[in-house]
């Protein structure tokens, strides 16, 4: 008996719906057993786990809390992935769209709501946009490796905000904590009820929705596909291969610094040393689970920050945080190995 795999012609709905699923549940069951070696229960602490997320009203909204900055840049990545240029560097870009989007309120605390809002909102874009062209300019005219080069600047402006609060912006009433003064309510999004779920979420949907049309029905949607999918065959079609790994790569890190300016505005109201908790990488598994669909990227955000908040009610029985982050690494590892048989079938041959 020999086992072959057979590439397939094409791949069926249920065959992506249920791979990556499979995939998910093998890394719980996978997790499982890692807890049990720890002497817990996996049942009850996937228990708590969900009902922590999403048990109660207040669990709800602090997931929706967490499902805003993944949006933005899942959707930001998942823009570069579909032109097979990996940015890795939504994390740095992150906090590079936070410390743009501070410059306003620091040194402009007086300024209206219609104006220190959008101002926030195009700094923060075009300081996530250029981090990220940092890696596509070398990539477009030397093929440099985008990977390295977008992975090593996450650590420069992760460095660079710490620098900021720990030095020239720190607070000097803030008690030592590495932290800004608290910015001028012009600077806050609006918040709903008792809630922390702010105005964001409603830029991260629009944002998607536009992303949605503009891939599946726009000529410039197209080319992105098709780029991605065969450089030869664009080459050959005319399009501009370099001016769009720019133009593709300035927009997936300005989504990313989006997503810190959320955290500024919505969130801290004011720059902090833990601008991000990983959300650029845990950016990078929605983007995969969700085949790179905008709109399939809302629903695996909302389930990813569940996953965060209920890592966070675990620890009442004694586990760190970090098992939610044990999670994503387990589910983006089977996640990846199941996506070969998107692509494969296995064909048992009998001699």
């Amino acid at each position: 008996m020999k086992i072959r795999f057979e590439k397939r012609l094409e791949t069926s709905l249920i065959v992506n719906i249920m791979i990556p699923i499979a995939g998910i549940i093998l890394a719980l069951i996978f997790c499982s057993f890692l807890l049990l070696a720890t002497k817990y229960n996996p049942i009850n602490i996937y228990g708590m786990m969900f009902s922590g997320a999403f048990g109660s009203f207040y669990g709800l909204s602090e997931t929706l809390v967490k499902a805003i900055p993944l949006i933005l840049a899942s959707l930001g990545v998942s823009m570069a992935f579909r032109m097979l240029l990996w940015n890795i560097g939504a994390e740095g870009q992150i906090y590079m769209g936070a410390f743009a989007a501070s410059i306003m309120p620091m040194f402009f605390p007086d300024l209206p709501v219609y104006i220190m809002l959008p101002a926030m909102f195009i700094l923060a874009a075009i300081a996530g946009g250029i981090w990220c062209l940092l890696a596509a300019i070398p990539k477009a005219l030397w093929n440099v490796n985008e990977t390295i080069v977008t992975l090593m600047l996450n650590y420069i402006a992760i460095l660079w905000v710490d620098y900021l609060v720990f030095g020239p912006w720190k607070d000097p009433n803030g008690f030592n904590f590495p932290l800004t003064k608290e910015f001028s309510k012009a600077s806050w999004f609006a918040k709903f009820g008792n809630t922390r779920v702010h105005a964001g979420l409603f830029i991260a949907l629009a944002i998607a929705i536009i992303l949605y049309f503009v891939i599946q029905k726009t000529r410039w949607g197209y080319e992105i596909k098709v780029i991605g999918e065969s450089h030869k065959a664009s080459q050959y079609a005319g399009m501009n291969i370099k001016k769009n790994i720019l133009i593709v790569m300035f927009i997936s890190g300005a989504l990313a610094g989006i997503a810190g300016m959320g955290e500024i505005a919505g969130i801290n109201h004011r720059l902090t040393h833990d601008v991000s908790t990983n959300f650029g990488y845990t950016a990078i598994i929605i983007a995969w689970l969700s085949k790179l669909n905008p709109i399939t990227i809302i629903l695996v955000s909302f389930l990813f920050g569940g996953l965060l908040v209920g890592g966070y009610s675990v620890q009442g029985a004694g586990l760190s945080s970090s098992t939610a982050l044990m999670i994503q690494g387990a589910i983006l590892f089977f996640v990846l190995a199941g996506d070969f048989f998107t692509k494969y079938k296995v064909k048992i041959i009998r001699g």
